[in-house]
């Protein structure tokens, strides 16, 4: 019992792994709707092939009830002639006797087509059960594949989405984003320690003749004095 138990979990592993290893569960899925067409072409040529003996054997149940009505009224027609004494009574019983036994024989003959009829219809709506289920299946299965299909598409870009994520190195690049912000600190300090260092080396007549520049008061006066001199002070006035 163990033994089996163990084999029948080996091949269930096996089947899960097999499950597991496919590469496209659509093509899998359109895979399988194209079996399924397939048996609906079988069934639908089965059911017409089994119609059409049911057609048949229905025709055959007709035939011979027609002959078994016919052969009943060709014995009575003759039981007649002889009763009205136009044929022989001897003749007359067994050319009836013949014909009410081939009624006999085209009534049999007409039960067992009938049989046959009844059975071949009854196979005929046993396939148009498995028909009308295998078309059902399809209907179910081919939007069953339009949703397998926008689930595949939103798995994919997830996956790859997120793969992408899994591989980006934030780490690196927070390292990296601190640095460049450390070397701009570094070289705002260095910028400043070089102001410091060009103010330092100024000398004290550098910052006396700063201080004491008279150019502009200079210009003012020479911008005064041409005014004056052509007389635009004392328009204004």
């Amino acid at each position: 019992m163990n033994i089996f138990k163990r084999l029948f979990k080996i091949g269930q592993a096996e089947a899960n792994a097999s499950i597991d290893n496919m590469e496209d569960p659509i093509k899998m899925t359109e895979q399988g709707i194209r079996d399924m067409k397939e048996d609906l072409a079988k069934s639908v040529e089965a059911m017409a092939q089994v119609k059409a003996m049911a057609i048949r054997s229905k025709n055959e149940r007709d035939e011979h009830q027609e002959k078994a009505k016919d052969y009943e009224s060709k014995a009575i027609a003759i039981l007649k002639k002889a009763h009205a004494e136009s044929m022989e009574a001897t003749d007359a019983d067994r050319l009836a006797k013949e014909a009410l036994a081939k009624k006999e024989e085209a009534q049999a003959h007409a039960d067992r087509a009938g049989e046959d009829t009844t059975k071949f219809e009854g196979n005929v709506a046993q396939l148009q059960s498995t028909i009308q289920t295998i078309k059902d299946n399809i209907g179910n299965w081919e939007n069953e594949l339009k949703t397998l299909k926008a689930r595949v598409k939103v798995s994919s870009a997830t996956k790859n989405v997120n793969k992408q994520m899994a591989a980006l190195d934030s780490t690196g690049t927070v390292s990296m984003l601190e640095r460049m912000k450390e070397k701009v600190a570094q070289e705002e300090a260095l910028a400043d320690a070089y102001g410091d260092i060009a103010n330092a080396n100024k000398s004290i007549d550098d910052e006396i003749d700063a201080a004491a520049d008279t150019s502009k008061e200079k210009v003012d006066d020479e911008l005064a004095k041409l005014k004056e001199q052509l007389g635009l002070d004392k328009d204004k006035a």
